[in-house]
């Protein structure tokens, strides 16, 4: 059970790591400093296979007015993928990925809305920083080398996702007797220095909450992980970076109101100290941040 006593607890077991600061999200010519006010990063599916329904763009033009809306809903940027994630989805190749993402990533450019692709594609990554886009989500660990290369010479943002595999695609499973935060740090700090090895120094950590994972089938299970690592969120602080977390959907807890579940598990997220709100529900989240970032208590 959530409490005042656990999160004093947390608190106290990990107070080192409380109120360390992290350096600036920096997106083409534009600074958030995400100590001072959260992030929001609205999502837009381009796979019919993704299980937020609401999310999914049948078309460009679908898509161009999603991105739109989130835009003006308090969207600092809005993040495009043409290959779900989930385990049962279809594989979508290079080709279909780059006609897919390409005309919105150009659209979005020309609208002024900055613009961040989801894929794992060396391929996928050059066409999209071409047409425009300024952020990289990136989903996989193979051939990263190239495209860090790619995202150096685009003085591009890359937000790096918790991948144990090759690619999200790949399922694996993640501990869950144990504390989950030292074995993140340990990712990310060997990720982290060979990203910045190959010129990129815009970087954003992702501990890859919204993927699916062998062990996480289980809907109580899965939402008390995710939980956990939400609320342990500021133990990744000392790695001095931005942390990006998409937030939950949770549809076996909150059912026909499953629309306010990423404004709640967003309360989390902010006391846990996260800096980049993942969301499809951008107006929803975006009314919960602004409270919390009000509210003096």
């Amino acid at each position: 059970m959530l409490t005042l006593a656990a999160l004093t607890a947390l608190a106290t077991a990990h107070e080192g790591s409380l109120g360390k600061p992290v350096g600036p999200l920096l997106i083409g010519d534009r600074t958030f400093d995400v100590d001072r006010a959260p992030v929001i990063m609205g999502t837009v599916n381009l796979s019919r296979d993704s299980t937020y329904r609401d999310s999914i763009a049948v078309s460009t033009e679908s898509a161009i007015r999603k991105a739109r809306v989130m835009a003006a809903q308090g969207a600092d940027f809005v993040d495009i993928g043409a290959e779900s994630s989930t385990a049962r989805a279809s594989r979508v190749g290079v080709h279909d990925q780059i006609n897919a993402l390409v005309p919105v990533v150009e659209q979005l450019t020309d609208d002024n809305i900055a613009v961040s692709t989801e894929t794992y594609e060396p391929e996928v990554v050059r066409a999209c920083f071409k047409a425009g886009a300024r952020v990289l989500n990136l989903t996989g660990s193979e051939h990263h080398e190239a495209i860090y290369d790619l995202a150096a010479e685009h003085d591009a943002t890359v937000i790096l996702c918790y991948v144990k595999g090759a690619n999200v695609r790949e399922i694996s499973d993640v501990a869950l007797e144990e504390d989950p935060l030292p074995g993140l740090l340990a990712h990310f700090e060997k990720r982290v220095e060979v990203a910045r090895a190959h010129g990129v120094q815009r970087l954003v950590i992702d501990p890859g909450m919204g993927f699916f994972y062998g062990n996480l089938i289980d809907p109580l299970t899965r939402v008390q992980h995710q939980t956990q690592v939400l609320l342990n969120t500021f133990r990744l602080r000392s790695l001095g970076l931005p942390i990006c977390h998409a937030m939950p959907h949770a549809f076996d807890l909150f059912e026909d109101q499953f629309r306010i579940a990423e404004g709640f598990f967003s309360v989390l997220a902010f006391l846990g100290g996260t800096s980049v709100y993942r969301t499809h529900e951008v107006a929803n989240v975006s009314a919960v941040l602004k409270a919390m970032s009000t509210l003096e208590v």
